[in-house]
């Protein structure tokens, strides 16, 4: 089975929306596809491994927070050509809302960056384009 990039096939991945004292979780992208972006946290599905269950495991993993995944609230293909139109990566992406349980965010895996982020805030920061649409969809922007 190929990798993240270049695969041979789309690839299940999860992100999650933690809202906490009107802040929003989000992290600052370490690697490609969205190197460098503030987004939800989030990453591939593992084999085995339900959706919600996914979702708990990465913001653990890239924020150091505790959560609990509820529903599903948007899903969307995110589909990455390079300068020769190969698909450099594709992903399926559904994303979750979670309760906050505890924890202070600290970047983890494959973020350079973890915190919370205020309404104000989003507008002054490199948000990715598809986190701006599901927080706008659940009305949470400035």
């Amino acid at each position: 089975m190929a990798g993240n990039e270049y695969p041979d096939r789309p690839r299940v991945a999860v992100g999650s929306v933690v809202l906490h004292d009107d802040q929003v979780l989000l992290v600052r992208r370490g690697k490609p596809p969205s190197e460098g972006e503030w987004a939800i946290p989030g990453g591939s599905v593992e084999l085995g491994e339900n959706l919600q269950a996914a979702a708990e495991r990465e913001i653990r993993e890239e924020t150091r927070v505790s959560v609990r995944a509820t529903r599903i609230v948007h899903v969307f293909d995110d589909i990455r050509r390079d300068g020769t139109e190969r698909v450099r990566f594709h992903y399926v992406i559904v994303d979750l809302l979670a309760d906050y349980i505890e924890g202070e965010p600290a970047p983890g895996d494959d973020v350079s960056e973890a915190r919370w982020v205020s309404r104000q805030e989003l507008a002054h920061l490199p948000v990715n384009t598809n986190t701006l649409k599901l927080l706008k969809k659940l009305n949470f922007t400035p």
